[in-house]
């Protein structure tokens, strides 16, 4: 059972907060609260810093263990346990891993919807991101059809809505897992729910932008094929 309250998992806007430091030591950093996303699902760990005493430590990585580990730079100093500390995300970093979340999954819902396949893996940056899916054959004008389809979901700016379920209900609902393997492990008893509304819901921990008209704009910059059924689409997210 974590220490840390994952402040993150219960509001994504939030970039500010209090917290006591638990423990201080060579894996990081420990808080008794924390918005640093630690990374997960393609996503790569938040960035910022922890104010206190009238000092800096910048937080240039985040891991998920036993607790939130908040990895410090090199050299900055650290606050012993139990001093209260601010803490602060990089909004313009956060706010664009959001947004090329949001927009992978929008993809997902409908490669999936139009294709039948499955993710068989992605990864993230900000505003560029590629994702796998077992696809057999790629047919003539798919590139464009996916971009389209991704940008008319984006108009029409569908709720993502953010819920958990006990293990047992969320995977009564269909076609909850969108990855050809079944990614979430076998001791989480309540699987977070990230639904696009009429469009996609799917198990996921990473944090996402409120509407898919918060994403922007989404380029299909490249269809790879990987092999024999797979094929690999990079995006770029735009204003």
């Amino acid at each position: 059972m974590t220490r840390t309250h994952r402040l993150e998992l219960d509001d994504q806007t939030l970039r500010e907060w209090d917290a006591a430091v638990l423990e201080t030591g060579p894996d990081g950093i420990v808080l008794d609260r924390s918005a640093f996303y630690p990374g997960g699902g393609g996503q790569p760990p938040d960035h910022g810093v922890l104010l206190w005493g009238g000092v800096q430590t910048r937080i240039v990585d985040a891991r998920k263990g036993d607790d939130v580990y908040l990895i410090p730079a090199e050299g900055d100093p650290l606050p012993a346990v139990g001093a209260t500390v601010r803490g602060a995300i990089e909004d313009p970093r956060r706010t664009a891993l959001m947004r090329t979340h949001s927009g992978l999954h929008v993809l997902c819902g409908v490669v999936f919807r139009d294709f039948g396949a499955l993710v068989t893996g992605g990864n993230m940056d900000e505003l560029s991101a590629r994702m796998d899916f077992n696809l057999e054959a790629v047919p003539p004008g798919f590139k464009e059809a996916v971009e389209d389809a991704c940008n008319a979901e984006l108009r029409a700016d569908r709720r993502i809505v953010v819920r958990e379920l006990p293990r047992d209900e969320a995977f009564q609902v269909p076609d909850i897992i969108r990855t050809a393997t079944n990614l979430v492990p076998e001791d989480v008893k309540e699987v977070r729910i990230v639904d696009i509304v009429g469009l996609d819901q799917q198990a996921d921990g990473g944090t996402h932008v409120a509407s898919t008209g918060q994403v922007g704009r989404i380029s299909v910059v490249k269809v790879e094929n990987k092999g024999k059924g797979f094929r690999r689409l990079r995006i770029a997210i735009n204003d």
